[in-house]
């Protein structure tokens, strides 16, 4: 049996200290991972099903082959991790703000070793996705402007509960504009929600893209037997 609970890493960062543990659950009898930022449960390997739909259901919405995405935020590695798993998809870059999560990732500190680090389609850069949104040259450097097929959210809980104060203008009419500029025409930006679909959020997107909807995504919860977790995938689409 695993120890009952280990800190794999620890360091502090400009937006709190960030830490991955490990913790045996002995009425499940496995390891969880968990990813901590100050008194916020970021993810859990125990509950990845939502993180999963979003590139799912934001890749099934997609025609065609050859698919360049790109994925806001990289946690654990489940949403990157399905968008790897679509043969389609021919590219995927992930932008995760702090180069300690990078690492993890790296080093095989996570459940999934060093899956993604290792694929070549993947690459995994330390940035500010949300400054990155705002800006005029986007999200690739040394392609100024570059277009994806798909743009993947998973960084905040929701759009009213929030990280840091950085990204709350993301969330805007304005700010999924600016998102938008970096899509290809029919692109899809999908966010992750950590509550059920909220018709104001549907509107939200229904206000800046041609199409909007929102998926719930539903899961049996494994720490409370006969429980279930709805949480929600809020899609739009470039026209």
């Amino acid at each position: 049996m695993s120890a009952l609970f280990e800190e794999l890493d620890y360091a502090p960062t400009p937006i709190g200290a960030v830490s991955l543990r490990r913790r045996h659950v002995l009425a499940l009898q496995t390891d969880v991972f968990e990813i901590i930022l100050g008194d916020e449960h970021l993810m859990s390997s125990l509950f990845t099903a939502s993180e999963v739909a979003l590139a799912e259901k934001g890749l099934a919405a997609l025609p065609g082959g050859e698919l360049d995405v790109l994925v806001g935020g990289l946690g654990l590695g489940y949403t990157a991790q399905a968008v790897l798993a679509e043969e389609r998809v021919a590219r995927l870059t992930v932008i995760d703000l702090l180069e300690h999560v990078i690492r993890w990732h790296r080093e095989g500190l996570v459940p999934m070793g060093t899956a993604l680090a290792d694929d070549p389609r993947c690459a995994l850069v330390e940035g500010d996705f949300f400054a990155l949104a705002a800006s005029k040259a986007g999200f690739d450097a040394g392609r100024p402007g570059h277009h994806y097929d798909a743009i993947l959210v998973d960084i905040d809980h929701t759009p009213e509960r929030l990280l840091h104060d950085g990204s709350a203008g993301f969330y805007t009419p304005e700010g999924l504009r600016d998102v938008q500029r970096f899509l290809k025409p029919g692109g899809v930006v999908g966010l992750w929600s950590d509550e059920p679909p909220d018709d104001a959020i549907t509107a939200r997107f229904a206000s800046v893209f041609a199409e909007a909807w929102a998926e719930p995504v539903t899961f049996a919860n494994p720490l409370q037997e006969g429980r279930e977790v709805t949480q929600a995938v809020y899609l739009g689409r470039k026209g």
